[in-house]
């Protein structure tokens, strides 16, 4: 248990980043989901809009130091192979 002031602000601080962090990276997977379901119809349209919206969300997210920022170019490479391949089909 944290006894000075300033240990015990750091722990409110820490519980306060904790759930805001956890939101950002919740929306980030909710985003890859509607991405991955577009993928799944063969919507070239709509896979791309939906890319869009999640390059979007990642660049924000790495923004904030919630997500480091390669780990979020590595997502969005690795999504963008797989709108390319729809694409080519």
């Amino acid at each position: 248990m944290a006894h000075s002031l300033s240990a015990k602000k750091r722990v409110r601080q820490n519980a306060k980043r904790k759930t805001i962090n956890r939101a950002r990276k919740s929306q980030v997977k909710t985003q890859i989901k509607h991405f991955e379901a577009a993928l799944e119809k063969g919507d070239v349209e709509a896979a791309s809009e939906q890319y869009h919206l999640l390059t979007q969300k990642l660049d924000k997210t790495a923004a904030t130091s919630t997500m480091h920022k390669k780990t979020a170019a590595r997502k969005k490479s690795r999504l963008a192979k797989r709108l390319n391949a729809l694409k080519a089909k």
